[in-house]
């Protein structure tokens, strides 16, 4: 049964991919999307227009017109298949158009995921080449970072997946994650740049990348892992929000405090600043004013970055750094959102041995969701269906006060005789 919404589209349709407008323009009209562009915020319908109309690329067209139909008749029309480059078995998002009839040029619109450097560090000819192989057989639409972090090449057919994979890769980038397998990790720029990084971010992904390559290529377990690695705990990957395995970086000891530096902050933003700014924002209230500086109680301190990010010259995470491993994060999928759990809360990350132990940790506690889990079970959903202790037991991990996520609320426990 037709509606007056897919009357009005049927009038506007171009199924045989010109444009039948009569406009002399590339792009057939498309009043709905033009609403998009309408607002005060950037629109992606510009930038898609501006796009098909300097490359003519008939695909474009299509998907604007599909898109437009989408809008008025308030149904999505893509659906999933399988598309794969040789030895590969992910890395490629398939799309194709449940209505290729009616908008034959939008039939295929698949994305490649490519893995990015740790820290997201590129230069200028590589993106230059990238851009320009994807122009050659994609769309030329690119998004520099999807939610998984791999840069989306979005709009490509089939039968042109392989010959651009090959060229990519002949250039030094390889596929993403996809499936129920290891993903693409993702790192925070770390010591390259940040005085606040606790750990060789960088270096330990790059590590983790290779040691895992083969689980990123070919899926083979229950579902997908996510490695997020942070240098420090302001956590600027959003790890323990969006990832299993959360590496996070840390230290052991106090914060180190510049009292000179305390002194010249104060002198220039007064104390009221520091008790209103910094000492009664502190969650744990760990911070008091001493003798015209000021104290942090190391015991109290949740290493929450508050103090430092706000006296940044005057105080800085301790000498004794490593990193905390938090598990379970995940987005709103199933049983809801859940945040990382503490899991290691401190493990020195400074040599080739340390990294090693870590990356064996990481294969125990695969092996163990592996068994235990169920299909389509993140590992935190695993973990909090059987409990804690028994996660515990099965990976050798051992129990630690720090691991508890909230305070008991039954003040009764039963002791064996």
């Amino acid at each position: 049964m037709e509606g007056a919404n897919d009357s009005a589209v049927k009038e506007s349709c171009h199924c045989g991919g010109c444009n039948s407008s009569g406009n002399g323009k590339f792009l057939n009209e498309t009043p709905m999307l033009d609403q998009l562009e309408s607002g005060p915020w950037p629109s992606f319908i510009s930038g898609f227009k501006e796009l098909a109309e300097r490359t003519q690329k008939p695909m474009l067209r299509g998907v604007l017109d599909q898109l437009e139909y989408s809008y008025n008749t308030k149904m999505g029309y893509w659906k999933g298949g399988l598309v794969t480059v040789d030895g590969y078995g992910a890395g490629i998002i398939t799309r194709y158009s449940m209505i290729k009839d009616k908008f034959p040029e939008a039939a295929e619109f698949h994305t490649m995921r490519i893995q990015p450097a740790p820290g997201l560090h590129y230069n200028t000819a590589m993106l230059r080449e990238l851009c320009d192989t994807w122009e050659k057989y994609g769309s030329g639409i690119i998004t520099l970072h999807g939610q998984t972090g791999d840069i989306m090449l979005q709009g490509i057919e089939q039968d042109k997946v392989q010959e651009c994979f090959d060229e990519l890769n002949q250039k030094g980038w390889d596929l993403g994650g996809a499936g129920a397998g290891m993903r693409t990790g993702v790192s925070c720029i770390g010591q390259a740049r940040c005085d606040n990084a606790c750990y060789d971010n960088l270096k330990l992904h790059l590590d983790a990348l290779k040691y895992f390559s083969g689980r990123v290529h070919r899926p083979e377990w229950n579902y997908k892992l996510k490695f997020k690695f942070s240098g420090c705990p302001n956590d600027c990957t959003n790890a323990i929000m969006r990832s299993d395995l959360a590496v996070i970086g840390t230290w052991r000891d106090a914060i180190a405090i510049d009292h000179d530096e305390v002194k010249a902050w104060i002198a220039e933003k007064g104390v009221d600043a520091l008790v209103n700014n910094v000492i009664n924002h502190c969650p744990t209230k760990a911070i008091t004013l001493k003798e015209g500086g000021i104290q942090i109680d190391t015991g109290d301190c949740v290493r929450c970055m508050h103090c430092i990010n706000a006296m940044s010259k005057a105080l800085s995470p301790g000498k004794e750094k490593g990193i905390a491993l938090l598990m379970g994060g995940k987005n709103t999928l199933k049983v809801g959102v859940n945040m990382g759990s503490l899991i290691v809360p401190f493990m020195k990350m400074e040599t080739d041995e340390d990294r090693e132990a870590f990356l064996e940790l990481i294969e125990e506690i695969i092996d163990w969701w592996d068994d235990a889990g169920l299909d389509h079970e993140r590992i935190g959903e695993t973990i909090e269906r059987v409990g804690l202790k028994q996660f515990l037991d099965g990976v050798g991990i051992e129990y630690d006060i720090n691991q508890i996520s909230r305070p008991r609320d039954n003040p009764y426990f039963k002791a064996k005789y």
